[in-house]
């Protein structure tokens, strides 16, 4: 390619098509002439003393049109790469094993494909090795495990306690797997069992009433790598008021659902509410921090005790506040 200025024929300037790496059209805008921009590999050092640009593009701009044909024409010469045949000048990319054109960027992008499918194989045999390391390291609590329930060695009191806070908070229980299993039913059942059983606990720690959300980031943190889906925390939930476990599954009329203690009924409910509004008025958030539950089902609990007539609402700038219903008492 050749350009020649009309009114200084000694000045020129050459472009070799091999160099062209990718053409990229620019239609016109509001007040812009379309465009034709090329990307432009590094060319290849010369033995002979010319001057080269450093630029990595060039651009041509047709303000009184022509661009389709010279497009088309251009994209034509360059798909031929006659320039082959004579030899023409290399770019430094030709040293490295990759041709100029479309065929050379095709061939740049099946290595580095190639380079990436690699690198994934290799996160995923660290991956595994992860998971080896992580199962040894299982099989290893539970030697501890044993040792601190059979009190072997020489282990202090808060040794004994501080390892078992360790051991819990990894989760080092066999957890319930649905491979195990010999159906989903049984699947169900023995998760159910797991849940409830490590729940329990801290169920009476935080007033006898957990949210869902709360029991399912409990339960996947207790088990380690083995985690279960949230469908599959709430259909096992759903069997334990069948399967008469300590806990069961609670549904409020807003839509929320949390898990509870057996014995945890709405009388209890009602009650711990008009006890802690008999010291003073409350909203959700104050409710929440006295009783050791969430936000969403302290409102719960003072919805209810509303409905069951032992609170009244007051409903202000400042938010909604319940106090206890002194009516009862007159």
């Amino acid at each position: 390619m050749i350009w020649v200025d009309d009114n200084d024929q000694s000045c020129s300037m050459r472009l070799h098509l091999s160099l062209v790496v990718l053409i990229e059209e620019q239609r016109h805008g509001a007040g812009n002439s379309p465009k034709i921009m090329l990307h432009l590999a590094p060319p290849r050092p010369s033995a002979i003393s010319v001057q080269v640009s450093s630029a990595s593009h060039l651009k041509f701009s047709f303000r009184k049109g022509g661009m389709v044909e010279f497009s088309r024409r251009l994209t034509d010469q360059i798909a031929r790469k006659r320039w082959q045949n004579f030899g023409g000048p290399q770019n430094s990319a030709g040293q490295s094993g990759f041709r100029i054109g479309i065929a050379g960027i095709e061939r740049k992008l099946q290595t580095e494909q190639k380079g990436v499918n690699q690198q994934i194989s290799h996160a995923f045999e660290d991956l595994n090795s992860l998971m080896k390391a992580a199962k040894d390291t299982v099989a290893l609590s539970k030697i501890l495990v044993t040792k601190v329930k059979n009190r072997q060695g020489e282990i202090t009191d808060d040794e004994t306690t501080q390892l078992k806070s360790y051991l819990l908070s990894l989760g080092v229980d066999d957890p319930v797997t649905r491979e195990a299993s010999r159906s989903d039913n049984i699947y169900f059942q023995k998760l159910a069992k797991e849940i409830s059983a490590n729940l329990t606990i801290p169920l009476k720690e935080s007033g006898g009433l957990m949210t869902l959300t709360d029991v399912y980031c409990r339960v996947n943190r207790a088990r380690g790598l083995e985690l279960v889906s949230p469908e599959d925390v709430l259909r096992a939930c759903r069997l334990m008021k069948a399967m008469r476990l300590p806990t069961e599954l609670k549904i409020f009329e807003s839509g929320v659902i949390a898990l509870e203690l057996r014995d945890f009924s709405e009388t209890v409910v009602i009650k711990k509410t008009q006890e802690a509004l008999e010291v003073s008025p409350l909203t959700a958030d104050m409710l929440a921090k006295t009783l050791g539950v969430s936000v969403i089902l302290a409102k719960e609990m003072l919805l209810l005790a509303e409905k069951q007539g032992v609170a009244c609402r007051d409903e202000s700038i400042e938010g909604l506040k319940f106090y206890p219903n002194r009516f009862l008492s007159t």
